[in-house]
């Protein structure tokens, strides 16, 4: 049996996960990713799959961020009818994000079409909600370290990644005809010293390792992002102002939920209303409690019975009309609403009202990617354009770094070293040039790993006459 891999995405950039791993008579794909960033990037969203799906048998998926599981309606539309193999929280937390996702491609080639500027007569969505809905069915739910069976020659194992809830590193044993081989994808990692999530786990043997560089050319300095939060939120409400908290709604609202509930427990900010105005993030923050057995989050309960996503101060608002009520607040709140980047979303509408006000305050909490609104806020551009008029900043501007969800170079390091032998082959993926080359030469020089960074749409031939 030979046994090869094409690199369909994350490849020389960090999104559109795609390996499509090939056992002569089992073809199958390790995560499904959307192309994100870059016009030139987001095209490839476009192209043919390299072979006809209703050719490929299954699908591996790591965790359910969309460079991750984005793809999935799309290859489904177009034949494939194939398991979906997935933690059980990773299931759950796709549909939402895939419902989400239909619905933004749906509305986006409706207002190509509304105003012309599509190169096609009639814009298509690259899939519907309805295409969305079509994946559920193929999901086939697996248990963290319980292997499971997807070929007579193919054993897999899920193992915690941290970085999001249900997030997984995946050990794949092929069994040859005289001996097996295991293929280690790392998925994405997270944070050794997260207060949620568990932190990634160390998996002692591979012959082929996926490693992911996202962060590989930084290591994050010490954060102190209890003490951080608290100082932004006080100094605003010293002024009697509202604090903003734009988050992604997948994770970093409910670390920020944490963090506040922490620090109301503890009595470090006053006792003031929070309002979570996303659905979206509300619909994942219940996840959490669905699957309490997948993070480390242990609920003290108190005599009141409250928890840091439900307790008398916070307050979750699904309905527009809630949210409209809160761009005439006047007094100490919080708000925490998407998008993390202020990009879109309905935390747009607290920003237009509240961002002329010097009373107010909003505080980031992740990384502001060059040429987004946020980014411009942080740089202390004095006006910004919302929704077509220019809107001058008036309220203070925080960013407390250092709450990512993914391992910087010093953890990606860490679990590398977990391995009891070094791996014959270590694909560096998931990761920007500079980034991946540089993850590269520390594996290289200080480990002694074979390393490889590979070109997008090319062809390696892991094992042969195994």
């Amino acid at each position: 049996m030979d046994v090869t891999v094409k690199f369909l995405g994350a490849a020389g950039t960090v999104t559109g996960s795609r390996y499509l791993v090939d056992l002569g008579d089992f073809e199958f794909l390790v995560d499904c990713g959307l192309f994100q960033g870059k016009r030139e990037l987001r095209r490839r969203n476009w192209d043919k799959f390299p072979m006809p799906p209703t050719d490929m048998e299954a699908i591996i998926l790591t965790h359910a961020h969309m460079d991750h599981i984005g793809s999935l309606p799309k290859l489904v539309k177009d034949g494939f009818s194939g398991p979906i193999y997935c933690t059980p929280a990773t299931a759950e937390l796709a549909k939402v994000l895939l419902l989400d996702s239909g619905k933004l491609q749906e509305e986006e080639a409706e207002y190509a079409r509304k105003k012309g500027y599509s190169r096609h007569e009639n814009p298509e969505p690259l899939y519907t909600v309805e295409d969305a809905e079509a994946v559920f069915p193929l999901f086939a739910p697996q248990n963290f370290k319980k292997p499971f069976e997807i070929h007579p020659s193919v054993k897999v194992t899920y193992y915690h990644a941290g970085h999001i809830l249900g997030a997984a590193s995946v050990k794949i044993q092929i069994l040859g005809d005289s001996q097996s081989k295991n293929l280690v994808f790392s998925g994405d990692l997270g944070r050794y010293h997260d207060p949620i999530l568990f932190p990634p786990t160390l998996i002692p043997e591979a012959d082929a390792v996926w490693i992911e560089s996202t962060y590989g050319d930084r290591i994050s300095k010490p954060v102190k992002a209890e003490e951080e939060l608290a100082n932004a939120i006080n100094e605003i409400f010293e002024k009697d102002g509202v604090a903003i908290i734009p988050a992604f709604a997948v994770g970093r609202t409910q670390l920020v939920m944490y963090y506040l509930y922490q620090l109301l427990r503890k009595g470090k900010i006053p006792s003031v209303p929070i309002y979570l105005d996303s659905p979206m993030a509300i619909n994942v923050s219940k996840l959490y409690k669905d699957f309490h057995q997948d993070h480390q989050l242990i609920a003290v309960l108190d005599e009141k019975d409250q928890h840091p996503f439900q307790h008398a101060q916070l307050h979750y608002y699904r309905k527009q009309e809630q949210s409209r009520t809160l761009n005439e607040l006047k007094g100490k709140a919080i708000i925490i609403s998407a998008s993390g980047m202020a990009t879109g979303g309905r935390v747009l509408h607290h920003l237009f009202h509240h961002l002329p006000h010097e009373k107010n305050g909003v505080i980031f909490v992740g990384y502001q990617a060059e040429g987004t609104r946020g980014r411009r806020l942080v740089d202390g551009e004095p006006e910004v354009r919302i929704f077509g008029l220019e809107v001058p900043v008036k309220a203070k501007i925080y960013s407390i770094e250092g709450l990512s969800a993914h391992a910087d170079q010093d953890e990606l390091m860490e679990w590398a070293e977990g391995f009891s032998e070094k791996p014959k082959l270590a694909f560096i993926v998931h990761g920007e040039p500079d980034s991946a080359e540089l993850l590269a030469n520390k594996l290289s020089n200080e480990l002694g790993w074979n390393t490889i960074i590979p070109n997008y749409l090319e062809s390696v031939l892991l094992f042969k006459n195994i």
